[in-house]
């Protein structure tokens, strides 16, 4: 299946935390949108792989996607060498995005900062021809996405530019809670971590009213692109005057 807009997280839920209002958008446009995940997060402090697995599945579903794979990398420990390249240049040959959304270039997490760039070399190199890989016994097509863009987690990276999802942000919240081993629940009785602490999902609606202060609308997603971006119009600058 080809899809437009892919996005890539190291562990399942750091996309619905990152982007997932940029996809609830995306596919209100008619664009088909999917998600990879490396691992299974079977290191997180708080739930199984099983109850990650459902959890996905339920934000998935919310998210409306065409599609979601989890490439089962391990969780802590996969590198950004040729055999972790060569798996995810298949998926990304399997689903020939035109832009891939991916982790922020360095964060709090290890997993974020390598993933991003394991993310980035995987997509230039799935454009060489002498790579040869195949699905399903077939061999596949080459394939390069127009871009790869990052979308920024816990530490405050400056973007290069930001997304308006105000009338997405309480379905990306919806989204974000469907992972609910994750995050707050005053009924869990497990250990309590970094993101379940009661504030934490406040952080994520502060940080969004931030990005979209920038640009005059309530809800916002910064991005980073390595790369220049270009536009053909003018028509394409979305900023309010005030």
């Amino acid at each position: 299946m080809k899809l437009d807009v892919l996005a890539i997280g190291a562990h399942p839920d750091d996309v619905e935390l990152g982007c997932a209002g940029l996809l609830l958008s995306e596919k209100k446009l008619g664009k088909k949108t999917g998600i990879i995940d490396l691992t299974r997060g079977e290191l997180g402090t708080r739930g199984t792989i099983e109850t990650r697995k459902k959890e996905a599945d339920a934000a998935s579903a919310i998210l409306q996607l065409d599609a979601r794979e989890n490439l089962g990398m391990s969780d802590g420990f996969f590198q950004n060498d040729e055999q972790h390249q060569r798996k995810l240049i298949t998926a990304i040959r399997k689903y020939q995005p035109e832009i891939i959304i991916c982790t922020a270039p360095e964060d709090r997490h290890p997993d974020h900062g390598r993933s991003s760039r394991l993310i980035e070399d995987a997509a230039f190199l799935s454009g060489l021809r002498k790579i040869e890989t195949t699905e399903n016994g077939k061999e596949q097509e080459i394939w390069r996405p127009k871009y790869v863009f990052h979308f920024i987690q816990d530490r405050y990276l400056t973007p290069n530019f930001v997304y308006d999802i105000t009338p997405f942000f309480a379905k990306k919240i919806e989204a974000i809670k469907a992972f609910k081993t994750q995050f707050f629940d005053e009924n869990s009785n497990e250990p309590e971590t970094y993101i379940s602490k009661p504030g934490f999902l406040e952080t994520i609606e502060h940080r969004a009213r931030m990005f979209g202060q920038m640009i005059g609308v309530d809800y916002a997603e910064g991005f980073i692109s390595e790369k220049m971006i270009g536009i053909s119009s003018l028509n394409a600058l979305t900023q309010k005057i005030t």
